[in-house]
Order: structure tokens, then C-alpha cells, then sequence
């Protein structure tokens, strides 16, 4: 039977992710600004190069999520117990695509069940912040929670998504109230994410005061889901639109920046755009502390676990590159590396 509704969506958002130019226009992540020193002599050895972290007082071994990609579909079900197994094994976290249809169909709810898979990596279950304002509130956030077995869940934005898809909710009015109702109810910490526009200080600032416990910027330079939503979408209105939109979004070093700039303590997630270790890297210095990663997974993930833990092994690989290259042993040491050129400005020089 042909899939219906919200489940008949998410397998499009699927397959359209896998085969069509679903990025930017013109936009990038603006990592490319930033680039290390090489050190000739790093005087550490490779092997004792450590990226373990903790997320959601949790271990990690890297600092590495797998991004919120789906749910709620046949396809997706193969794919997020690939993601799940393989995050298991490589000890990176796992968010959940949107949870939504995890309350409204009963159509494929294994593709949301995925604890079994990944019993001891951080869970981030996910459900969309505008659904406040259609019907659910802090119950229906915390049997989400309580369905997956989430160590915490993701609100996610994506108003410039919704205005282009053709069902979209377009209620984004005083959602902050509901919010911070929200994070006091839960039993777990909530965060708040973008989906590939990003996320600036100021707003961060909000949503901190309102009671969130992390961000994940998810800015510009991936995945645009207004062109996702273009390429879906039936109205001649909406689909003119999104090509003004093609370009919108703040690009995912801005976000960190400016997130850090107001923001120095909360655990912060670098996702939009992240594509290899050296990527991650960059991130790191410049304030994140976790690296999300969804398309660069996505194709993988569709095949099998080994080609999943492929893609993962070589991202790892890439980061611990890195490190050796401008001579850092741990994550702490790359945080606070002067082997960085930001924008032509080299701290190596500024530093001594």
C-alpha cells in the first residue's frame, strides 16, 4: 500500500535528499574562511591522539552526532536502524528525525523505536516548536520522550521550511512561553535546533533564558529544506518563492560565533553543511562541541550499517588528521589551538 499523509512525506524528503540538488544557492558554510598552521613538529604520536568527549553526561567516543534526518517511513525505518547500530558501535550520538508522526500514524513507529539498536550512545528524540501552537504541549513532548527512550529531546525550527511546504504551520506566534513550559515540565533536557538556516547569539540568548539546555545552530551551507520543499511542492506560488529563498540562511561558522559570542558555557552543536573531519575540526576551534552530521550519512545509510560505519570511520579519521597536523593531543588542546588562521587573521602571529 502506497504511503499516505505525513508518512508519504517523509519517504519524498527521503528520496528527494538522496537525488536532487536539495543545497543552497550560492551559500556555504563560511568554514572555508578559517584554515590551520601546519606544525612541522607536533612531538605527539598518533596513536595516543584522544577524541572522546561527553554530551548529555554521557560518554562519547568522537564528538559526533548523527543529525536528525527522518522517521515515519518504510525507507526510513532501514535507515535509522543503520544509523542507530552504527552509532552504537562508534559511540557517536543519534537524533531522531521530526517524532510528529510518531503521535499521529501508527504506520512504521519502529523507524522512531531505535533504543534497542543504540542502548547506551546519547538519544535526542525531536519534534517540531510550531506544533505547540496546533496541539501539543509538554504531554505529548514527554510521551514522545517516553516512547523512544530519549536522553533528551530536540524543538526544532524551520519556519522558512513550513512556508514553502504546501501543509505547512505557519503559527509561529509566542512560542517562547510554550517553550520554557515545556522545558520546565520534561524529565529530560531539551535543546532547540534549525534545520539549515541557523540559529544566531541573540536568539540563542532566548532560548537559553527560556530554559534550554542546548543548541544545535544547524545553519547554512547543507541541506536547504525550502528547496526541499520546492522540488515537493505542487503551488506554482510557493515553488516562484523558494527560488528568491535559495540563498537564505546564516552560514554555520556565523552561527557559532555568534552563539559563543553571548553564550560561552552552553553545549553547543555545529550541524549544516558538515561534510568531513577537517570540517569538524574548524568547527571545534572556532566554539562547538559536538559535530552533527546528516547528508554526508544519508546514502550511506541506505545501503548498510559497514557503509555507515565506513563514512563514520573516515570523519573520525579526518578529525585525528587534523589534530596531528597542527600538533593537538585532545579535544581541550584543539579548542584552544593558536594554529588557526580566522579570515586571514592568523593567531599564531597574534599569540606568539
Amino acid at each position: 500500500m502506497a504511503e499516505q499523509g505525513i508518512n508519504k512525506r517523509k519517504t519524498e524528503h527521503i528520496r528527494l535528499c538522496l537525488t536532487d540538488q536539495v543545497e543552497g544557492v550560492n551559500k556555504s558554510t563560511g568554514l572555508e574562511g578559517i584554515s590551520f598552521i601546519h606544525n612541522a613538529l607536533p612531538e605527539i604520536d598518533f596513536s595516543s591522539i584522544d577524541i572522546t568527549t561527553r554530551f548529555l553526561n554521557r560518554p562519547l567516543q568522537a564528538p559526533f552526532l548523527v543529525s536528525s534526518m527522518t522517521g515515519g517511513s518504510e525507507l526510513a525505518t532501514e535507515i535509522n536502524q543503520n544509523l542507530a547500530i552504527a552509532a552504537e558501535e562508534r559511540g557517536w550520538a543519534i537524533a531522531l528525525g521530526s517524532t510528529r508522526a510518531l503521535l499521529e500514524s501508527d504506520k512504521h513507529q519502529e523507524s522512531f523505536l531505535i533504543r534497542k539498536q543504540a542502548p547506551t550512545v546519547p538519544l535526542i528524540a525531536n519534534l517540531g516548536a510550531v506544533q505547540l501552537n496546533y496541539g501539543y504541549g509538554s504531554d505529548a513532548a514527554q510521551r514522545i520522550v517516553d516512547l523512544t527512550e530519549a536522553d533528551a529531546l530536540y524543538l526544532h525550527l524551520n519556519s522558512l521550511q513550513e512556508v514553502i511546504q504546501d501543509e505547512g504551520d505557519l503559527n509561529f506566534d509566542s512560542l517562547l512561553p510554550k517553550i520554557e513550559e515545556v522545558c520546565n515540565v520534561l524529565s529530560v533536557p531539551v535543546g532547540v535546533k534549525e534545520v539549515g538556516f541557523g540559529i544566531d547569539g541573540k536568539v540563542a540568548k532566548q532560548l537559553y533564558d527560556a530554559g534550554i539546555s542546548f543548541i544545535d545552530v544547524a545553519g547554512a551551507g547543507g541541506t536547504s529544506w525550502s528547496q526541499v520543499e520546492k522540488l515537493r511542492s505542487k503551488d506554482p506560488l510557493r515553488k516562484a518563492a523558494a527560488e528568491a529563498f535559495n540563498s537564505w540562511g546564516i552560514p554555520t561558522k556565523d552561527c557559532i560565533v555568534s552563539v559563543r559570542s553571548e553564550l560561552e558555557e552552553i553545549p553547543l552543536v555545529a550541524s549544516g553543511g558538515m561534510k568531513t573531519g577537517l570540517d569538524a575540526a574548524k568547527a571545534i576551534t572556532i566554539g562547538a562541541d559536538v559535530i552533527g552530521f546528516a547528508r554526508t550519512l544519508l546514502q550511506a545509510a541506505t545501503d548498510s550499517v559497514e557503509a555507515v560505519l565506513a563514512v563514520m570511520e573516515q570523519i573520525e579519521f579526518e578529525l585525528k588528521i587534523t589534530m596531528f597536523g597542527i600538533g593537538v593531543k585532545n579535544l581541550s588542546e584543539l579548542k584552544n589551538t593558536n594554529r588557526v588562521t580566522i579570515m586571514g587573521r592568523s593567531l599564531l602571529d597574534e599569540q606568539g
